[in-house]
C-alpha cells in the first residue's frame, strides 16, 4: 500500500472513530456548550470536522499518488 494511501486511511478513521466508539466516553449532559449538552456538541463537532479531514485525506492521496495518464 502507497504512503498517501496508509495517511488518508489514517485520516478517514479519525471521524468513526470518534463518533462511533468515544461516545460511550462524552455521554455527558454537563457542560453545557453553545446551549447544547457536551454529547450534542461532540457529534455536531464531528459532523463539521469530517468533511475537512476527508479533504486533507484527499489532498494527501492526491500528492503522494498522483493520477497516471494515459496515452
Amino acid at each position: 500500500m502507497r504512503k498517501g494511501t496508509k495517511l488518508a486511511l489514517i485520516l478517514g478513521a479519525i471521524p468513526f472513530v470518534t463518533l462511533v466508539f468515544a461516545l460511550p466516553l462524552v455521554n455527558r449532559i454537563e457542560p453545557v456548550i453553545l446551549g447544547l449538552p457536551f454529547l450534542l456538541f461532540w457529534i455536531l463537532s464531528w459532523v463539521i470536522l469530517t468533511p475537512l479531514i476527508l479533504f486533507v485525506a484527499y489532498l494527501l492521496e492526491k500528492k503522494y499518488n498522483p493520477p497516471e495518464e494515459e496515452d
